[in-house]
């Protein structure tokens, strides 16, 4: 035998010693106390020795996997209905790996910036939004104690590896629950209530971060707009995405919440927002393979960016235009909007508080659009279509729900009105039925009505179901097209 293939069978056996004794190592999204996805296949994952045979077992299942030439296996066990009886999971290979207190029932992913990442320590110094001082939600961090909740925080540095102990997740509350997303957290306790099953969520947020991070630069390759139009997409995309996003998958979800757009906002976008978020959205699905999966999102709340320093030049009408961008990615199937017009009781705060009304809003979207309950109202007036009628233009709306209102009972107000010449006049604006009726004395010929056209705007047209209309303009130039079809 030569000298060299004595070397290569050396080495050979060397490397195969190491990688008998490859224990299964399991990623850090797998741990005790998680809620595995109900209804669903569920897929568990990991590492070990080449070749070697896993078994994992969990309620009345058992299923074996051979490791592949990279030391990779995952098995796929079968749809499960909800139980919030603690149970335990085993993994079995070179060594036995037992997850305890394991739930079955709904698991979200929330993501974003700080808005989403704003953390229940915050939520608690918050001024009480009225004299009650018995069950606040502001007080909810103090009392938050039900074992059927249960949250993963991922940071940037936390899904590189796992660790022996398998303690990502937490029961909601404690020392876990203060550095928890207020928005997921008051979600998930919603969701509980409502549906009687244990819930998952899971936080992926980063403060300022923009939306670019958050997806692959593929995702972004591909969607025509960009190359169309010569636009170069820099914040470092796929910066968060892969550290934060993708070692998330494949544990099965329900769906995605998102809260983000302040930053994008700043930088005075408007309808490549839009198709940026197109891309996040075709990004994420395609990660989890799932092409219908639930993406809800919150569009920004009032804020005074005109008076922000150390920006550009921006008008008080730069958030509304934000914002109609924000309402134009509703055209991507499978999606749902909250409007926060009326969660900001400070314009100079771009960290408005009531975060427990953004995470029950986004649960009543959740319940409408995701679990079958038709009777929720779970979007306030969305403008339809309007009509010209001598000197008053007509509008009508979707969403209308128990009917449109006045939410303090004062005269409806942030309309504006303009004729050919477009100037905007303030508007005299009447609820008819299902309509409102705009008109202005100035405004003899009238062609245009906006509403909350303004950074400051914080109206008061609503349904009788609690929830603001979504700003608008009926002139609104944005065109928008959902190009990937085969994805409806």
């Amino acid at each position: 035998m030569k000298a060299s293939d004595i070397f290569y069978l050396l080495v050979t056996l060397f490397l195969y010693s190491l990688n008998s004794k490859a224990e299964v190592i399991l990623p850090k999204i797998l741990g005790n106390n998680m809620v595995l996805q109900r209804d669903e296949p569920v897929p568990i994952w990991g590492t070990a020795a080449i070749g070697e045979k896993v078994v994992v077992t969990f309620a009345n299942q058992t299923k074996t996997v051979l490791t592949d030439q990279s030391g990779q296996w995952k098995i796929v066990l079968d749809p499960m209905p909800a139980s919030a009886q603690p149970q335990t999971l085993t993994i079995s290979g070179t060594n036995i790996i037992k997850l305890n207190n394991i739930l079955v029932g709904e698991v979200w992913l929330c993501s974003g910036q700080s808005n989403m990442q704003y953390e229940m320590r915050k939520n608690s110094k918050v001024a009480k939004p009225d004299t009650s001082t018995v069950n606040s939600p502001v007080d909810e961090l103090g009392r938050a104690h039900n074992p059927e909740i249960r949250i993963f925080l991922a940071t940037q540095k936390n899904l590189r590896k796992s660790d022996s102990t398998h303690s990502g997740w937490n029961i909601a509350e404690g020392t876990a629950l203060r550095d928890f997303s207020a928005v997921g957290y008051f979600f998930g306790k919603n969701l509980n209530h409502d549906l009687k099953v244990p819930v998952g969520i899971i936080s992926s947020a980063v403060s300022g971060s923009r939306i670019e991070p958050w997806a692959s630069s593929e995702a972004f390759n591909s969607v025509s707009y960009f190359k169309a139009n010569n636009i170069k997409i820099d914040g470092d995309p796929g910066k968060f995405y892969h550290k934060m996003i993708e070692p998330l998958a494949p544990f099965a979800i329900r769906g995605f919440l998102w809260y983000q757009g302040e930053s994008n906002c700043f930088l005075g976008e408007s309808i490549s927002y839009t198709y940026k978020m197109e891309a996040l959205i075709n990004c994420w699905r395609e990660l989890w393979h799932n092409h219908k999966m639930p993406f809800y999102y919150v569009q920004i709340a009032p804020y005074y960016y005109s008076k922000a320093k150390g920006i550009m030049p921006y008008t008080e009408e730069r958030e509304p235009e934000f914002r109609e961008a924000q309402t134009i990615a509703l055209k991507i199937p499978h999606t749902g909007m909250i409007v926060t017009t009326d969660l900001n009781d400070d314009l100079k705060n771009i960290h408005p508080p009531f975060k427990w009304v953004v995470g029950k809003r986004l649960e009543l979207l959740a319940l409408a659009k995701t679990y079958g309950e038709n009777d929720i109202a779970f979007s306030g007036p969305e403008y339809k279509a309007m009509k010209v009628k001598r000197n008053k233009i007509i509008l009508s709306f979707d969403y209308v729900g128990g009917g449109l209102v006045s939410h303090d009972g004062k005269q409806l107000n942030n309309f504006t009105i303009a004729g050919p010449d477009g100037k905007f006049y303030n508007a005299n604006a009447v609820i008819k039925g299902d309509k409102v009726i705009v008109s202005s004395p100035e405004v003899a010929s009238p062609t245009i009505v906006r509403f909350a056209w303004n950074e400051a705007a914080q109206p008061n047209f609503y349904n009788k179901n609690g929830l603001p209309a979504v700003p608008f303009r009926t002139d609104n130039p944005l065109k928008f097209s959902y190009t990937n079809t085969d994805l409806k």
